[in-house]
């Protein structure tokens, strides 16, 4: 069981941050589970992998439904302390949608620009919610998570295309009035877990280490009271593919 006062403070600010959610132990045995994941997956991960690079495997910035590789993920998924903190903050039984790996690569990682996750989704109601789990440390130099508190109450945003991979929308009017006042960053280390509404604003800077990468799993989960609106998503990842494509990005 969750306290209340995580979903209140939750609510309220449209994020919170759990320390030490999985212990050192608990980390190390996810990065090795990764590491083999990875390795034994390399040359048949297709479109789901994207790379800052192509050519250079280690500017793998990120993989998608991760859970699907490989049975120990999908417990990760679906069997956790994350599923069940997820319908916690939501209010309601959480659906798993998405599982990711994400990664700025030491030198290479580019920014992630301002946006609201719910755009991507689709959703009516937008009862959704993304969890950003450490797997190394994040700071001011490699990239740490940005948010603009309480945005998740003002709504969706305008979004236009973007020149980043993987995220190809970003908001058209940041910053607006308020935001730089409410901006908020946060240093993690490994095994902490920021947790944001999909409304809420956030975005990372680019990676400036020469030695440090930025590890991270992403967890996407959806209240079943959200519906889809399938034609409209269909047609964006289409479109999105097709880019990739065609920028030899997958």
């Amino acid at each position: 069981m969750f306290p209340e006062s995580l979903k209140t403070e939750y609510d309220e600010n449209g994020y919170i941050l759990i320390r030490s959610f999985f212990s050192s132990d608990e980390v190390h045995a996810i990065l090795k589970e990764l590491e083999r994941v990875i390795k034994e997956n390399q040359d048949t991960m297709g479109e789901r992998a994207f790379y800052e690079d192509i050519t250079k495997p280690h500017t793998l910035k990120q993989i998608q439904k991760v859970f699907e590789l490989d049975p120990y993920f999908d417990d990760v998924f679906f069997k956790s302390r994350f599923a069940e903190l997820a319908s916690h903050l939501l209010g309601e039984k959480a659906k798993g949608e998405n599982m990711q790996f994400f990664n700025k690569p030491a030198g290479a990682g580019m920014p992630t620009p301002p946006h609201q996750d719910g755009w991507y989704f689709m959703l009516n109601p937008c009862s959704a919610l993304t969890m950003w789990f450490a797997l190394d440390f994040a700071d001011e130099q490699n990239g740490c998570v940005r948010y603009i508190a309480r945005s998740h109450k003002d709504g969706m945003r305008a979004h236009g295309k973007t020149g980043t991979l993987g995220f190809s929308q970003g908001l058209l009017d940041f910053p607006a009035p308020g935001d730089d006042e409410n901006e908020v960053s946060f240093e993690v280390q490994p095994g902490d877990l920021l947790v944001h509404d999909a409304l809420t604003v956030h975005w990372a800077e680019g990676n400036s280490s020469a030695t440090r990468s930025r590890k991270a799993l992403g967890f996407i989960y959806y209240g079943e009271s959200a519906k889809v609106d399938k034609e409209a998503a269909e047609a964006y990842k289409q479109k999105l593919y097709d880019g990739l494509k065609t920028a030899g990005k997958i």
